[in-house]
């Protein structure tokens, strides 16, 4: 079935229109498209100036032209400059002899009137496309926006974005988490999987913060050494736990930049690869035994469980436990911890809830114009999502404790 083609729609030209049209030709010697913005630049202020002039009569009580008995009058004007679409502007705000004037149009301390630009970049920050940005500006706002405008609007941002990725970051992060989600791009009408993936730092204070966020393609050593190398190069020097699935190269590459940094298989990851292909009706049994083993005392009683957990499903699901041995060495580490600081390397508070915002860009959109659109879309929703990352996590006086006994003297006193 032929999908139905949006209806487009066309500014009505109405002969009032025409003779604004004409008119400011003639007032501006109008010749080029910035000839146009700096005529509509001056409009503007005018016409706030005007409005500014009607809602001075409303509070007053009577127009500029009249006379009355009231205490109060007009008291000149004060020259303010302000910031819109258009570029910055001087307006000339009317005053009143009992500086009791309230103007509504432009409020008194208000120096933007571009929010347009910051409405758009929430709207795209919660996932929404270009398409749905510009319906939903009209729907609204009455306010008819193309696609390329919103995206010029969303550009604007390249720069805090790249001033982001490259900020200089802590000296020391007790435990930093490495997670990748899968996103469609489309790359000269191909459309290609891409990874983001996420580094998430926690630190010496608690707290989470989303180090960077790197789209690109293939796993590596040589990759993921680069990846590092970048973090130490923004002062990063210390990091004591790096928690990330199996991605191809990490190990060699932490074992290069970071020599006695301690890599532990994210087991959020091991689970939910293991348990992919079982059966849903075995799936919660099959989960249990699973948590049996990381939730061990001690890593002998681990391996212990290891074996039995093999043994109870191994007729069923011949091949499913063999990543925990093959990764037992990247598991095991976890073990020497209390319950406090596995939960914490578990992960699942971590990075699973900024994940969730993450996901919900799939969601909202099933292809991405290009890997800019979808690092845009990325660092507005990591923001989005960090906003209430004010205090550090659960027992974190407890956790710092006992990593700083583990790794003694390489976390600050």
């Amino acid at each position: 079935m032929a999908k139905e083609k949006k209806p487009v729609h066309r500014v009505q030209m109405t002969e009032g229109k025409r003779q604004i049209i004409q008119q400011l030709l003639q007032e501006y010697d109008i010749e080029t498209a910035e000839d146009i913005q700096d005529a509509l630049k001056d409009l503007l202020g005018g016409t706030i100036k005007e409005m500014m002039e009607a809602e001075m009569d409303d509070h007053l009580g009577y127009a500029k032209s009249e006379r009355s008995d009231s205490d109060d009058y007009r008291n000149g004007y004060k020259s303010k400059r302000i910031n819109s679409s258009y570029g910055s502007l001087d307006i000339e705000v009317p005053q009143d002899r009992k500086s009791t004037f309230e103007p509504k149009v432009v409020k008194k301390r208000q120096k933007d009137i571009s929010d347009i630009d910051q409405k758009i970049i929430s709207m795209y920050a919660k996932g929404m496309t270009t398409r749905q940005i510009s319906d939903t500006l009209e729907d609204i706002y009455g306010f008819e926006a193309s696609e390329g405008f919103i995206s010029d609007v969303t550009d604007k941002i390249l720069p805090q974005i790249e001033e982001w990725q490259h900020r200089p970051l802590d000296d020391v992060y007790p435990v930093i988490f490495i997670d990748a989600i899968h996103y469609s791009v489309r790359d000269n009408g191909i459309i290609r999987k891409l990874a983001a993936y996420v580094i998430l730092g926690l630190t010496c204070e608690g707290k989470k913060d989303v180090l960077t966020i790197q789209v690109g393609e293939n796993e590596s050593a040589k990759y993921w050494l680069s990846v590092l190398n970048e973090l130490k190069n923004r002062g990063v020097k210390d990091i004591l736990i790096i928690c990330a699935d199996g991605l191809t190269g990490i190990k060699e590459a932490i074992s290069t930049a970071f020599p006695q940094t301690e890599y532990q298989r994210c087991l959020v990851h091991q689970v939910r690869n293991t348990l992919k292909y079982v059966a849903d009706k075995d799936r919660k049994a099959f989960a249990n035994d699973l948590k049996a083993i990381y939730n061990a005392s001690s890593e002998s009683a681990g391996r212990e469980t290891l074996d039995r957990v093999t043994e109870t499903w191994s007729e069923k699901y011949p091949r499913s436990m063999s990543r925990w041995y093959d990764n037992w060495d990247a598991i095991s580490p976890i073990f020497k911890f209390s319950s406090e600081v596995r939960s914490v390397i578990y992960t699942t508070n971590s990075i699973e809830s900024l994940n969730a915002t993450y996901r919900k860009l799939n969601r909202q959109r099933s292809v991405f114009p290009s890997d800019q659109a979808l690092l845009k879309a990325l660092y507005l929703s990591t923001f989005e999502a960090t906003k209430k990352w004010t205090m550090p996590i659960r027992n974190w006086g407890k956790v710092y404790g006992e990593l700083a006994i583990m790794y003694e003297g390489r976390l600050p006193e």
